[in-house]
Parts: structure tokens; sequence; C-alpha cells
């Protein structure tokens, strides 16, 4: 691992003001990310998860701090600037899947790579590849309406990687799979992180995910609470057995 993060945020403050009320949602969170990294950030409601991950992937701008990106300061990029990078740099994926329901998956995929420049043959060979890998590719030509919630999530991640970015943001990648599908959708992240080397990075409360990430941070009122390296689960199995 190399000892230069990918990202760094120093000092990280965000207050949400509504009718002339400060809500603050990060109190000063100072962290380091590294490439390669299969990390979750944990903590109760309101706790300041998902606003992160929203300012990690350019979604918003931070009250107070700075966020650096491979040593760039993102405040000091212009709209226009924030938005390439994300689209370059940046791989998201939701709760609510976001799809676009007028594109079919093979579509949805390859938007990203769309967007990116690059030629319709190409993009539509990277977004088949990963589809493939994703065990999901008979589902190429149908709308997301048709395929259930564990495929579109599949679906997700696949246009999360396909544009091979630094690190994908999931916030709450789980929430809304059973159990089955949710264990199957987290051995494929981590199959895309052990082979591929993407970096993630999960905000989520969901156990099934905590247990399985290397690194646990956890926020409580806006804060880092822990900042716990731990093994796999693989690992942590074998070392109870």
């Amino acid at each position: 691992m190399s000892n230069s993060p990918l990202i760094q945020t120093l000092d990280l403050k965000k207050t949400y003001v509504t009718e002339a009320v400060e809500t603050p949602a990060l109190r000063g969170v100072s962290l380091e990310l590294h490439k390669r990294e299969f990390t979750a950030v944990a903590g109760p409601s309101g706790s300041g998860k998902s606003t992160l991950l929203h300012l990690l992937g350019g979604l918003d701008r931070p009250t107070e701090g700075e966020i650096l990106l491979e040593g760039q300061p993102m405040s000091e990029l212009s709209k226009d600037q924030l938005a390439k990078l994300r689209l370059t740099n940046i791989g998201f994926v939701f709760q609510a899947y976001n799809l676009i329901p007028v594109l079919t998956v093979l579509e949805n995929t390859a938007f990203v790579l769309e967007l990116q420049g690059v030629v319709r043959s190409e993009r539509i060979a990277r977004a088949k590849r990963i589809l493939g890998e994703l065990g999901i590719e008979q589902y190429a030509d149908q709308y997301p309406h048709r395929i259930s919630g564990g495929e579109q999530q599949r679906v997700a991640v696949a246009r999360a990687v396909v544009g091979q970015p630094s690190i994908v943001l999931a916030d709450e990648p789980t929430a809304n799979l059973d159990t089955t599908t949710s264990l199957e959708l987290i051995a494929l992240m981590r199959r895309l992180n052990g082979e591929k080397g993407a970096t993630f990075l999960f905000a989520t409360h969901d156990s099934r995910l905590l247990d399985r990430v290397n690194r646990l941070i956890t926020l409580v009122d806006g804060r880092i609470a822990k900042d716990v390296a731990q093994g796999s689960y693989e690992e942590k199995v074998a070392a109870a057995s």
C-alpha cells in the first residue's frame, strides 16, 4: 500500500442552515483513505455518514476544512472541474440504485463511459465485460423495472466501477436487500476490490457488511469515535475455528 493517501480530509466540518437554524452534521473529521481499501463508515442515524460520502464525492461542499483527492484540494476546483473529477475519479452506488428507467441494463452501465467520451464499440464491450463479471449479462437488454432489487443493485455497482474510478462511494448499498442477495453483492464487491484493486468506502449500518470490511470508522455526532483496522471476514472465521 502506498504511503500517499488516495483521499485525505483535514478538519472537515459541515453545517446545514435552514430558516436560521444551524445543524452541524460533521464537527471536524480528519482521516486518510488509501488505494485498495475496503472500508466502512458506521454510526447511528444522524451521525454524519451520508454527509461525509457526499462531501468526498463532491456532491456537496464542506463548511470548513479541506478534502484532498490524490493530493489535489477539491476546494480549488470550479463546478465544471468538480463534475469532471466525479466523472473520471469517483464511482457512486446509492441505496435507491438511481438507475435511469428508460435505459436498458447495458445502456445504464455504459452511460458513464459515454459521458467520458469513450467510443461506442469500446463502451459496449467494457459494459458487457463488467456485467459478465458480476453475473448479470443475461439482463443486458432488460429495463430496470423488469429485474429484481438485488439485480438492480448489481447494475449500480457495474456502472460505478466500469469507468475504473479511483474510489467507489457506496451509501447503504445493501439496506434494501435480503440476506442472501446482500451477501452475494458484498462478495462481488470484495472480489472487485481484491482482483481489480477497486477502492471502496461504504456508509452503512448493515452488520452483514460491517463484518466484512477491512477497516471500520465509527462516527458519533459528526466526529470520529473509532477507527479500527480489522481482518477480513474469512480471516476472522478461520481464527475462530
